[in-house]
This record gives C-alpha cells, sequence and structure tokens, in this order.
C-alpha cells in the first residue's frame, strides 16, 4: 500500500542526525524527500562500520527512502536551481542556523517568494528571540542544558552523564515530524503555507521538566523540581542470581501479589510504607532496595515466570545485540535483511506503527553521494551542459581566488 504522505514533495537540506531522522520517517510515510547535500556529503556519512567509502552505518539507517542531489549552494547558479526546485515542494527541512540560511540567500521570505504554499521548517538550537539564538548546538550541548546529566547526579551517579543515546536529536526530529504534519494540515485548510520553528533547546526543556518541573509547577512552589519516582537511586533493572530484570511493581494489586509472591502475604497490609501511592513515592528508594534484595533469589527466567503469572510487569534487560534475537520482534518482522544496490545485505528496521489503510515502508535503500543529481536536474528542464556545469567541482585555488574577490 502507498504511505499516507503519497504526493508529498521534501526538500531535506539537513545533515548529521536529528533532521534525517525526521525526514527518514517522512520517507517512510511515502513523501518523495530530496536530500540536498554539499559536494562532501552529509557528515554521518563518515560514521561507524561501512563497507563503501561514505556509507556509515549511522547514515544507512537515518536516510532510507531518499533521493541524494549534490548542490553546493555557496554557488549562485546552485542556489538558483534550489530554488527551481522549491517552486514545487511541500516542504522545505534545514538543521542550520537561520541566520545561516539567510547568507545563502535562502530565508523564508525568498523561498516564500517563489512558492508562498511552501511549509519552511528549521531545526536549530534555539529560539529566535532568546541570547542564545546564535550559539551553535549539538545533542550532547543539548542534553546538558535541558538538565539530563543534572539529573543523572540526582539520581546518584558519582558523575554527571550524558544519555548514551542521541535523545536529543531523535526527540526533536520526531517533533518536526509532528510539526510539520500540523502545518501541512493547516495548509491543506488554510491555503497557506508558513514558516515553523522547531528549537532544541525549548522542546527538550519540555521533555525533560513535563516530569520533573515536580512542587515547582506551583506559585508560590510547593515543592523542589523533580519526580521522586525517577530519580530514585535504586530504580534500575534488578541484579537476579544469572542476570538482570526489569520490573515495575506500582499499583496495589501488584505490590499485593509481590509480596505473596516472596511469601510475605502480610506485608502489603503492615507496612505502612506500602499504603498508597503517595506512600510508596515516599519511600521509593527504599521499596526499590527491599526488591532489589530479593531477586538475587532466583534467576532471570525464574523471576520471568513468576512475575508474569502474577500479571507484575517486567521484562529482560536487553542489550544491543541480543535485541536482535528478541522473540516479540521477530514475530513482528521488525528486522529483515535488505539486499543495498553498493552495500550488499544489510539489516533494516520496519515502521513501527500498523497501519490498516496506508501503511509505510521503506521505497529505496539510503542513497550514495549525488545519485539522483542528474536525474533531478533533467526533472527541473536542465540539460546535459548545465547539468554538466552544475557538478562539476571547482579546484580549490579556483575556488579560493573567486571567494577573495
Amino acid at each position: 500500500m502507498p504511505g499516507p504522505l503519497l504526493g508529498v514533495r521534501v526538500l531535506d537540506l539537513t545533515t548529521v542526525l536529528m533532521g534525517p531522522y525526521a525526514t527518514q520517517i517522512l520517507a517512510d510515510y511515502g513523501a518523495d524527500v530530496l536530500k540536498v547535500e554539499p559536494p562532501e556529503g552529509d557528515g554521518t556519512r563518515g560514521i561507524g562500520p561501512m563497507r563503501s567509502p561514505g556509507m556509515g552505518a549511522i547514515f544507512l539507517n537515518a536516510n532510507r527512502g531518499k533521493r541524494s542531489m549534490v548542490l553546493d549552494l555557496k554557488r549562485p547558479e546552485a542556489r538558483a536551481a534550489l530554488l527551481r526546485l522549491a517552486e514545487n515542494m511541500d516542504v522545505l527541512i534545514y538543521n542550520v542556523r537561520p541566520q545561516a540560511m539567510a547568507r545563502l540567500g535562502l530565508s523564508y521570505e525568498e523561498v516564500r517568494a517563489v512558492n508562498p504554499r511552501i511549509v519552511y521548517v528549521g531545526v536549530f538550537g534555539y529560539g529566535r528571540a532568546g541570547p542564545y539564538s546564535d550559539r551553535p548546538a549539538y545533542d550532547d550541548l543539548i542534553q546538558g542544558a535541558a538538565g539530563l546529566p543534572a539529573l543523572s547526579l540526582m539520581a546518584g551517579s558519582p558523575t554527571p552523564r550524558y544519555v548514551p543515546t542521541t535523545i536529543a536529536d531523535r526527540t526533536v526530529g520526531l517533533s518536526a515530524v509532528g510539526a510539520i504534519l500540523a502545518a501541512l494540515l493547516h495548509r491543506e485548510r488554510s491555503g497557506e503555507g508558513q514558516s515553523v520553528d522547531v528549537p532544541m533547546f525549548e522542546t527538550m526543556t519540555q521533555f525533560v521538566m513535563g516530569d520533573h518541573l515536580g512542587g515547582r509547577s506551583f506559585v508560590p512552589a510547593e515543592g523542589p523540581a523533580g519526580y521522586a519516582r525517577l530519580l530514585a537511586h535504586e530504580r534500575r533493572p534488578y541484579p537476579t542470581r544469572d542476570g538482570h530484570i526489569c520490573a515495575l511493581i506500582y499499583s496495589d494489586r501488584q505490590w499485593k501479589s509481590f509480596c505473596e509472591l516472596i511469601d510475605r502475604p502480610q506485608m502489603f497490609a503492615s507496612d505502612p510504607r506500602l499504603a498508597s501511592l503517595t506512600t510508596r513515592t515516599q519511600h521509593i528508594d527504599a521499596l526499590y532496595r527491599f526488591v532489589a534484595e530479593q531477586m538475587p533469589t532466583r534467576t532471570t527466567a525464574e523471576w520471568m515466570q513468576a512475575l508474569e503469572q502474577a500479571d507484575i510487569p517486567c521484562m529482560p534487560m536487553h542489550t544491543p545485540d541480543s535485541l536482535l534475537d528478541d522473540p516479540h520482534l521477530r514475530a513482528v518482522g521488525f528486522f529483515s535483511q535488505v539486499e543495498h544496490p553498493s552495500e550488499g545485505t544489510l539489516l533494516s528496521m520496519s515502521v513501527p506503527s500498523t497501519w490498516s489503510q496506508s501503511q509505510p515502508g521503506c521505497s529505496r535503500p539510503a542513497p550514495r553521494l549525488g545519485e539522483h543529481t542528474a536525474e533531478v536536474l533533467r526533472e527541473l528542464g536542465y540539460d546535459e551542459a548545465a547539468i554538466l556545469a552544475l557538478t562539476l567541482r571547482r579546484p580549490a585555488a579556483t575556488a579560493a581566488a573567486k571567494g577573495a574577490t
């Protein structure tokens, strides 16, 4: 089935991960995503294991479903080509600072002049109205600015730590997808395109403080910021006799069942810490510690069976390698082998949502650098001589000399 965004055209000027992750989702949803790369290519092409230069694992996993076109946007003729492309696009998305887009002559006003209906989306570090607006931003910086390493300290870590995944890039990328779809819906209803900014700092602050605003939600404050259960030092996978298990004993019924499971049925009624969700939250660290003390008495498999029979939520603690063999993911076909025309057999991840009428999916493998440049320029009406002129890289000395003039 065609994806729900069939017919939507996206001009993707993003690199690294935040923007490409957003546009990969749009491509999976059926949009025709044209990735415009600089002559040296997206930097993630060189990250991680690879079989061919410029086709690293990170790039392959964030750019499937797209076409790749190389344009040196510092050249006037390349900017002109991009504006011709923009005339028939539904969305333009970029992830450099807006000041850089203005220097390239590709501000919203300049793009809107050729296509008033375009949805022009910026995903970058900080909102334009604040004093940080000129600062560069990366996932690590935004994690720190939004308080994630400090939360690890509050939870008992001896040193502040970044979350060991690009949580800011991917969270903001998901937010950008939502913003793009909402702006497209607005355009369908009103006929109006618009400019949309999705700043990383503000987005991640909302993401983090939705849990941790705590007593500071009230004016005057009713207590400190922070959600006690999430900050509990003992909130972590429990060590079993032969490994680890993830379990969450949360409701009255679950605590009663757990007390029976460890042959202490009287504990639920007699221990005042277990009286309610409020009292359990007040004593959460001690209760997590109590559960942890019980877990080494059985193996992970024994606990999985016992907890499932007691209807207490639990899951094994996977590693990235063991996830590949998870029986549920295998049953739903989440991982599959695909053939890439230049990289051979690859392991691919499916779209995680299931649709009854317009199931999304991957339409093409991640592109080689500039693989579709000539194809796209022909679609715009460029002849072969013009295509050659646009794609011919200038010698460094010539480029430097022109820049000096």
